[in-house]
């Protein structure tokens, strides 16, 4: 197993070093033998240098399908007849590809944010201020934390790994016990918190505020470990401390409209706490890639991707939507949606075999003398094309950041913290919060919310962010049979859309074609693991352990 995850994890770590020669910001990098060289480290410049892969490279590998096959298909958000059904249907696989695409991510971030963290501890000049190098450290270990959340939460037991030099002889490496992976977790985020300064040291890099929002998520998840339907009442309350610290005083501030959170152009912006950097001009696995599976066909991306049409949601999503609420034009497209800011190449009905450029006003499908859609297409991280974004767009390249933790989840983070194991919660702060994602929905304030309540709410703030499933998994760790129920009754099977008018529709008919349910029992909950890794990997089906801090 060691030897195995070495050796792959490091040529990784060096193939997406040398992938990573950007062109502009902290993302440019030099060549990837000066990174590993014990004279590179001598500027606060090249100590920034050494951990800029850590905001894109090591994840793109999940960013690409896994993180909307598994956040969102698994959660029931997402329906398709081709794209994802393994995820989807809940019947994922040791060889489903999002398994060990993800998986391999993971690892991928752990292993080049163990190397960054070595190299910085020991070859950092002493010319370099101390907060720099602790600060660049700290990124690592935020990184390093982060990838373990995910790794705990979809696999369970996993090794926790914090050098890799050790694995070159090691071969008694285990898996670690849940419990111990979380604590580990938690070490990380709180060191990070303590060490990364409140303002970013470049324009998209990780502070003291995006620690601690990742804290109070920590903690509100492992609330509920091992508990019965009654969380830990000390997680919670550390949930909330952490996520009111942010919310009080990070100076985020929440976009005022919905949907301008998507637009290129606003990268980095007022209510983005984490964001992962992509660039469009890059090579491979320095782009953002999504708008190649999501958007519906290559009219709206300028080039031969767009490959999206049979994916949309499902029709348990949709039904969660008020006919007001602006979030959902801003994530899911309707037949007969416009969109002034994305443009669509169609016939020119005046000259035959020609195209003109036009707005995007959303298709319909013909049947007959019938107009409707089998899909609400993806609109979410779907940017359009090359005129739409100065230029920045080409053949499955984008750069529109990658949202991993943004102040309106942080609200609804503190809401549900406030709320605990109660049935309902009047607090006014929690309220404030919670209102202040609808009031921008465009949705009436409540005076008293509940688990419900904000599980609906962080569906329809958050869907195609890739968080749903592990909402779900929260409430899996203290309340398994709810969890259950809830996947068990999402109808996933398809459905007609019907507008109101041909353009410019404001209201839509929506019909049930043939239901489908997946059933769902507690062995969907953990991934499986990777079946190559398996094979290369036997220390995989020994016991967990404890891992030693």
């Amino acid at each position: 197993m060691n030897r195995h995850i070495y050796k792959r994890y490091l040529i990784a770590f060096i193939v997406l070093v040398t992938l990573g020669s950007c062109s502009k910001d902290f993302l440019n990098r030099p060549p990837e033998d000066n990174i590993v060289d014990a004279n590179f480290y001598k500027t606060t410049d090249q100590v920034l240098a050494g951990t800029a892969p850590l905001y894109g490279l090591v994840w793109f590998a999940y960013n690409d399908k896994a993180a909307n096959g598994l956040g969102d298909g698994r959660a029931g958000i997402l329906m398709s007849g081709s794209y994802q059904v393994d995820n989807i249907r809940m019947q994922t696989t040791d060889v489903t590809p999002e398994v060990y695409s993800s998986w391999t991510s993971f690892f991928n971030v752990v292993a080049q944010s163990n190397m960054a963290i070595t190299n910085i501890t020991k070859y950092t000049s002493p010319d370099v201020p101390e907060n720099v190098k602790n600060a660049a450290i700290a990124e690592g270990r935020f990184m390093r934390g982060l990838a373990y959340s995910y790794l705990v939460q979809n696999w369970g037991p996993v090794p926790v790994i914090v050098d890799n030099n050790v694995l070159v002889t090691d071969t008694s490496i285990s898996r670690n016990t849940v419990e111990s992976v979380w604590g580990f977790i938690i070490r990380e985020f709180r060191f990070a918190a303590a060490n990364l300064p409140a303002t970013p040291m470049q324009k998209g890099r990780l502070t003291k505020w995006a620690a601690e929002g990742m804290l109070a998520k920590v903690y509100l998840t492992r609330a509920g470990l091992g508990a019965n339907k009654t969380r830990k009442q000390t997680d919670l309350d550390s949930a909330k401390w952490f996520a009111n610290d942010v919310i009080v005083n990070s100076g985020a501030s929440l976009m005022t409209n919905y949907e301008d959170l998507f637009l290129m152009k606003n990268n980095n912006n007022s209510e983005s706490l984490f964001a992962l950097q992509w660039k469009y001009d890059g090579d491979w696995g320095t782009q953002n890639s999504v708008q190649a599976f999501l958007a519906f066909g290559s009219e709206i991306t300028g080039f031969s991707d767009g490959w999206g049409s049979d994916l949309g949601a499902s029709l348990n999503q949709l039904k969660l939507y008020s006919p007001n609420d602006k979030r959902r034009k801003g994530t899911f497209m309707f037949p007969g949606d416009h969109y002034s800011y994305i443009h669509q190449s169609v016939d020119d009905p005046n000259n035959p075999g020609k195209k003109i450029i036009q707005e995007l006003q959303v298709p319909w499908r013909f049947n007959g003398t019938d107009r409707y859609n089998t899909r609400a297409w993806v609109k979410k991280y779907v940017v359009g094309r090359p005129e739409d974004n100065d230029g920045k767009v080409t053949q499955q390249h984008t750069e529109i950041n990658t949202y991993m933790l943004r102040l309106a989840d942080v609200y609804l983070v503190y809401a549900e913290a406030v709320l605990g194991n109660a049935a309902a919660t009047s607090d006014g702060e929690a309220l404030k919060y919670f209102n202040a994602i609808r009031k921008r929905a465009g949705l009436a304030d409540k005076t008293a919310i509940t688990w419900d309540d904000i599980y609906k709410e962080r569906r329809l703030e958050l869907a195609m962010e890739g968080q749903a499933w592990y909402d779900i998994l929260r409430l899996h760790y203290y309340d398994p049979q709810k969890a259950i129920s809830l996947l068990n009754a999402q109808d996933k099977g398809t459905y007609r859309i019907v507008p109101n008018t041909e353009t410019n529709a404001t209201s839509w008919t929506i019909t049930s074609d043939t239901p489908a349910f997946y059933p769902v029992t507690e062995s969907n909950f953990l991934l499986p693991y990777p079946a190559a890794e398996l094979t290369a990997a036997p220390n995989l089906r020994k016991p967990p352990v404890p891992f030693a801090y």
